[in-house]
């Protein structure tokens, strides 16, 4: 070999360790190797640029896609699955992270990441996702349980993003047979304008523990967006938001957005706080405990109604986001959220102070009912109190040109978006698109079927069937 031959093969070489491009093989995707298999490109910088996948590939809408149903293989040593147990005896709620693999297929293209963390997800649905309480994991006859996950996959590296998210959440269908509520409700907010909600879309989730036999399948999951520094980047690139320097909170119960003297705070396994900050955590939090403050208490003391607070709210907030947001809320029945519960939501200000409401949490819905109301029927300009402590609701709506137009955005899916024949010919054909895929090694929630969870007062409501069907009920619930 000629030395400019040598020199160019030392290149590739080079090259090709710097992309940390592995290859493997279909048949055991737990075990790296070299051959004629699917090429992997592991992207190590956000939004790499890579001559063997087209660049629209980096989109975060390639993860999210609603069209397809890509593989997801999470692939962890034994030793390490078994501290993850560990962990969720010791603590159930815990955040810690344990090391594992991260392998996605989609349309015959696999990409795999070594080194992303791997925790429990969930507040009160958090589940052991093998055995009982105290039991390590049975390579031969393992009692597997769908349980939510959560992947971050800059926990052992700096910012390498996959496809724009530096972490996601993998949910399984609880309490919702009809597997489509929280994915009609996260495809629902983009379709209609709401851009701060996360993308969602379905998947086929593997766990391989290494050393067993075979990977053990749990069946479709949902891939959800976890709202973080990869949103963030994605809507600052996009226009959405002034810059990547905001302050990110995720709101517990209790954010009504009313007291100052809230606890904020970084939580942690042991500690919760009211508003708990997501971004800028050590130098950070005392300025932005201060801005969230400010916001509370420039809001506060303005007259409802008056044009002044009308003002200052088009000045401090996104306003059409939020309206166009709670809209969406209140027609798919969720009452797990900021106007009656005081739950379930994040926020952002960027780097302007500017607020900007992010939706979250969205599986009890679509008539599955809580906190006594019936989903279908309860009003919708009075979802929750006018004149509690849910301020910044109490304060939007007092302005009539917001409430007019709130009004007129739940007519708008009304007539379009929401309608029963155009929700059910999405809902159909997700269920086309996944039944074949829905049994599943757990042994639980095996059959898609049309009821809501069978918890609440009101699980007689119906998504396809005509019969105290959701959709017809909602849309006949309007009365201005």
């Amino acid at each position: 070999m000629t030395k400019v031959g040598i020199y160019i093969c030392l290149a590739l070489s080079l090259a090709l360790m710097a992309c940390n491009v592995v290859v493997v093989n279909p048949e055991d995707p737990g075990n790296p190797q070299t051959g004629d298999s699917t090429v992997v490109v592991d992207p190590v910088t956000p939004d790499p640029v890579d001559s063997r996948t087209p660049d629209q590939d980096r989109n975060p809408d390639y993860l999210y896609d609603l069209s397809k149903v890509p593989e997801i293989t999470i692939t962890v040593t034994e030793q390490n699955w078994n501290r993850y147990l560990q962990n969720f005896d010791q603590n159930p709620n815990n955040g810690i992270y344990v090391p594992a693999r991260w392998t996605y297929t989609k349309d015959g293209v696999t990409y795999q990441r070594d080194s992303v963390g791997l925790r429990p997800r969930g507040n009160t649905s958090r589940v052991r996702p093998e055995g009982g309480n105290g039991e390590m994991h049975n390579p031969h006859n393992a009692d597997w349980h769908h349980a939510h996950f959560g992947i971050k996959f800059t926990e052992y590296t700096t910012g390498e993003r996959f496809f724009g998210s530096d972490r996601v959440i993998l949910k399984w269908h609880k309490c919702d047979p009809m597997y489509c509520r929280e994915i009609y409700c996260y495809d629902l907010f983009r379709r209609f304008g709401v851009w701060s909600a996360p993308r969602a879309c379905y998947c086929r989730l593997s766990i391989y523990v290494e050393g067993d036999e075979k990977p053990a399948y749990f069946g479709i999951y949902e891939l959800v967006e976890n709202p973080r520094k990869g949103w963030i980047h994605n809507h600052a690139k996009l226009g959405h938001i002034s810059g990547e320097n905001g302050n990110m909170w995720k709101a517990a119960w209790g954010a009504s957005l009313s007291d100052q003297n809230a606890s904020m705070g970084v939580s942690d396994d042991y500690t919760s706080y009211t508003y708990n900050l997501k971004t800028n955590k050590d130098e950070g939090l005392e300025a932005a405990k201060q801005e969230l403050r400010d916001f509370i208490g420039g809001m506060t003391p303005l007259k409802s109604g008056s044009e002044e607070l009308k003002q200052w709210l088009l000045q401090h907030m996104d306003v059409d986001l939020f309206l166009r947001a709670y809209a969406v809320n209140v027609m798919v029945g969720m009452w797990d959220d900021y106007w009656i519960n005081a739950n379930n939501y994040y926020f952002f200000f960027d780097d302007q102070h500017r607020f900007y409401f992010i939706p979250f949490d969205y599986d009890n819905t679509l008539g599955t009912d809580g906190m006594g109301i019936d989903p279908g029927t309860h009003d919708m300009l009075n979802w929750g109190s006018r004149g509690g402590d849910r301020i910044l609701m109490r304060k939007v709506l007092s302005v009539k040109e917001f409430e007019d137009t709130y009004k007129r955005y739940i007519k708008e899916l009304a007539a379009g978006e929401f309608s029963k024949e155009k929700s059910q010919a999405r809902i159909l054909e997700w269920h086309r698109m996944i039944e074949q895929y829905v049994n599943n090694d757990t042994g639980e929630d095996c059959a898609i079927y049309d009821e809501a969870a069978n918890w609440g007062n009101n699980y007689h409501y119906h998504l396809l069937s005509d019969q105290n069907n959701f959709f017809t009920t909602k849309i006949g619930s309007i009365y201005w």
